[in-house]
């Protein structure tokens, strides 16, 4: 070991000497080896005056450590908006205040540093506008996030320099925040008609339809007690609930089957966020099938995914959706991927699963999964995306027969390249222009 290096070693915490206290505890040393050696105090202790020049700067260091003592910096961050939509722009706020004398002492002299995940920072370094008041120092700063997810931001990296500056010493104040990031969506126009059914038709004709003429369901959790027809609800035994598929509200399912590739994933989780979107606008009950949570996701009840979002005055269907969006990603494995689209097939069959309306992006699909979505065309109005690679080879030709299966089954489906533009993809599936 190096004498820089012992001398780092036997220094406490983060404390490190700087070449001014390595070249000054050194050259004491020396002084003072050879006052001894020649017998001279006075040279002796002008030796001796260097190294406890760096003690002094040392023990000053630990004394105004920012995270130490009664009274340590606290650290409050602020995001604004959060969540925030991959490719828009965030504020993000630091505080570092200090209550009482002793804090103020270590706030002072400070150098501030914010660490960041790359997804928010682009990888360059970020640039804070600093302002200082007594007993506080603000921090406020840009970020962009670049790519869906959960990303972490701090702890705030703090540095100082004693007085004589021998020593540095390099702290960590507060916790780590989150800021949650959305896919970037775009907003797909739904034009009148382009869904209408022959149950639509006739509600949209002379007559309105009575209550029994509405389409009943079984009762899922969540549902609005106001819904329930009970004289049906009493015949059988069960509680029921109207789906208003005759009022053009039809209840409609977005599934996506997520690839392996990370540009694949963003564009259909995009893709699929904006067909949502796009359906809550218009008024359709919507819920998100497919795919799985990640680890930030593991909070989310499983059972919320198979619940329709309803808009409503305060609007909270929309966030709900994108927030259920923040953490999908494919299953680890091929087998898994296709159990997932296996389980999600089977529920939009199901009695009483009700989904009128079924949107899909996929890709290519195995002969298993191809038949599951052909039953799907059998009970729901359903659309399909088909991810088709532009080179040539074995995924294509799977793409295409996975095309012209869910077309032979009654879906009404349309190719698309992954990262071609969403509205594009819109307009093709739905045979309208732009």
């Amino acid at each position: 070991m190096n004498a820089r290096g012992w001398l780092d070693a036997v220094l406490p915490g983060q404390v490190r000497l700087t070449a001014r206290g390595v070249g000054l505890g050194l050259t004491g040393i020396a002084l003072a080896t050879v006052g001894v050696g020649l017998g001279s105090a006075d040279l002796t202790r002008l030796g001796l005056l260097g190294p406890l020049v760096v003690v002094a700067g040392t023990a000053w260091l630990v004394v105004v450590d920012p995270a130490r003592g009664r009274h340590p910096l606290q650290v409050v961050r602020t995001i604004v908006p959060n969540p925030v939509a991959a490719g828009s722009p965030a504020s993000v706020r630091v505080e570092i205040r200090a209550g009482s004398p002793g804090g103020r002492t270590r706030l002072a002299e400070l150098h501030l540093g914010e660490q960041a995940a790359t997804q928010v920072s682009g990888g360059l370094t970020l640039r804070a506008r600093v302002v200082r008041a007594p007993g506080l120092i603000a921090l406020t700063y840009p970020i962009q996030p670049t790519r869906r997810g959960r990303w972490p931001l701090g702890p705030l990296v703090v540095r100082r320099t004693d007085p004589f500056g021998v020593a540095q010493s390099r702290a960590t104040l507060g916790e780590q925040a989150e800021v949650a990031v959305w896919p970037e969506v775009v907003e797909l126009p739904l034009p009148r008609g382009a869904l209408v059914g022959e149950p639509d038709r006739v509600a949209l004709g002379a007559r309105s339809p009575s209550t029994d003429d509405a389409a009943l369901r079984d009762y899922r959790e969540g549902d609005d007690l106001r819904r329930v027809h009970w004289a049906s609800s009493a015949r059988r035994g069960e509680l029921l609930v109207r789906s208003d598929e005759r009022a053009g509200l039809r209840p409609a399912s977005v599934l996506l089957d997520l690839p392996a590739d990370r540009a694949g994933i963003e564009w259909t989780v995009a893709l699929g966020a904006s067909m949502g979107l796009a359906l809550l606008g218009a008024g359709h009950p919507v819920r998100l099938l497919g795919g799985r949570p990640g680890a930030g996701g593991a909070h989310i009840d499983p059972t919320l995914r198979l619940r329709h979002l309803r808009g409503g005055a305060a609007g909270t269907a929309r966030v709900d959706l994108l927030d259920l969006t923040v953490d999908l990603e494919p299953a680890t494995t091929e087998l898994a991927v296709e159990e997932d689209l296996l389980a999600a097939a089977h529920e939009l069959t199901a009695p009483g699963s009700g989904s009128a309306l079924v949107f899909a992006v996929v890709g290519p699909l195995s002969a298993a999964a191809r038949g599951s979505l052909a039953r799907v065309g059998d009970f729901n109005d359903s659309l399909a995306v088909v991810r088709v690679p532009t080179s040539a080879g074995v995924p294509r030709r799977e793409a295409e027969h996975t095309l012209a299966a869910l077309r032979r089954a009654g879906w009404r489906a349309c190719a698309a390249t992954p990262g071609e533009d969403l509205a594009d993809c819109w307009h093709r599936l739905l045979g309208t222009s732009r």
